[in-house]
């Protein structure tokens, strides 16, 4: 069963609601035991350290950072001038090249900005780029019919798209890996097949969520660039070459975080910049207000209420890792097909979908209170979400915006709405 197959399974849930309506319209929250959540942190894998398996790679591939890559955009969006499809209280965009909007099998999920990363919103620190990432999944089965399309799933890949110059948008995609050993013990690395439904960025680090197990982590500061002639060819190859399924540069997993207590599905993070320290959120997606904890093998130590939650960590901004293990708040809200999350201390936004043909929405509530209110639509097929403030000084909108992106193929936007919904 593919990741597409699996989520529409969830989806194709019945539900008690009138048709083309986003459910339920009120949503109910609670504050729960935030310290039920917790996380491992872990730099290894079953072949090694990260830092040695990539210290392995460093001494076989050219070593590159971020800025490497934004530098080398090879392919041109399209800037919006107005709001896409059903998009409310728009601010700024783009829309994918042709072949990006129309592709089946890579289908994009997560976003998040340099407004993330750096407070100023440029990256690098003191530097000038405004910079959005988006990910991608690759589905072999897209139109879901239980018979697989694509006979080779290449993972994820994430995009870097050079947004300094807003009407002239460029960008690059890299491959997503996992650093590991050959048999024979040489340094390569394996496709990740995950979903990668959100991500954040911090400082030099890329949050990925991996939707049964917990946070996988990426280094921007370590890229490598291989060989693009094989593009159904991950890792080390038999002529002695490196490949990244055709793309240009690869970026290896550096650390993870496991999820080590009550069940949680991670199927979205955001960043909190309000808070003290910075935070990071994670929520939930489900069929019908019911968390499945059934369709995967789920880290943890068993599940607690099914219903949606919103779990808060603490950052450490001196290392951009975790500054505690154990989460520092939970709420739970009873909202449907949660997609995407960001915060802003107490007050909690959320990207909510109703289907491949049906508007999505921006709501919030706050922490503890009894309902969520809508702030806006959002567009078909609505994602992830990534908070921008107003006071990120090298990249300020005159007023705070979300960043949201929609994943169907020819509805393919990435794009800003106003936060007060104006």
């Amino acid at each position: 069963m593919t990741r597409r197959t699996i989520l529409k399974g969830l989806a194709a849930a019945p539900f008690a609601a009138a048709a083309g309506s986003l459910m339920p319209t009120v949503a109910e929250a609670a504050t729960i035991d935030g310290s039920q959540f917790s996380l491992t942190s872990r730099s290894a894998n079953g072949y090694g350290e990260f830092a040695d398996l990539t210290a392995g790679l460093a001494t076989k591939l050219t070593k590159v950072d971020a800025t490497t890559v934004i530098a080398d955009t090879n392919r041109s969006a399209t800037h919006l001038t107005s709001a896409p499809s059903t998009v409310e209280a728009f601010s700024t965009g783009f829309a994918w090249d042709s072949g990006d909007q129309t592709v089946d099998y890579w289908i994009p999920q997560g976003v998040t900005t340099s407004a993330d990363a750096y407070g100023n919103g440029l990256y690098p620190a003191g530097g000038t780029k405004r910079v959005v990432l988006v990910s991608w999944y690759f589905e072999s089965d897209p139109d879901g019919n239980g018979t697989d399309e694509y006979a080779l799933d290449k993972g994820l890949r994430l995009t870097f798209v050079d947004y300094t110059t807003s009407t002239k948008p460029t960008y690059r995609h890299v491959l997503l890996v996992e650093p590991v050993t050959t048999d024979a013990g040489g340094y390569s690395f394996n496709p990740i097949r995950k979903h990668a439904g959100g991500i954040m960025w911090y400082g030099n680090l890329l949050y990925v969520v991996d939707t049964y197990k917990g946070l996988r982590v990426f280094d921007l500061n370590t890229l490598f660039k291989v060989a693009t002639a094989e593009v159904d060819v991950c890792g080390l190859h038999t002529d002695g070459l490196y490949y990244g399924y055709g793309y240009q540069y690869v970026l290896p997993q550096s650390y993870a975080y496991d999820n080590a207590g009550t069940y949680l599905r991670y199927t979205a993070v955001g960043l909190d910049r309000t808070s003290t320290p910075d935070s990071l959120v994670v929520s939930e997606y489900s069929k019908s207000g019911a968390v499945d904890y059934t369709d995967g093998t789920f880290n943890g130590t068993g599940p607690g209420t099914t219903t949606p939650k919103v779990v808060r960590w603490n950052l450490d901004y001196t290392n951009r890792q975790l500054a505690s293990l154990t989460a520092s708040e939970a709420v739970t809200v009873a909202q449907e097909k949660i997609q995407g999350v960001v915060s802003c201390n107490s007050k909690h936004y959320l990207a909510a979908s109703d289907g491949p043909s049906t508007k999505g929405s921006l709501r919030t509530f706050t922490s503890g209170a009894s309902t969520a209110t809508t702030v806006c639509d959002l567009a078909v097929g609505c994602e992830d979400l990534s908070f921008h403030s107003s006071g990120a000084s090298g990249w300020a909108y005159s007023e705070s915006v979300i960043w949201n992106l929609s994943e169907y193929v020819g509805k393919r936007y990435v794009y800003a709405v106003h936060a007060d919904g104006s």
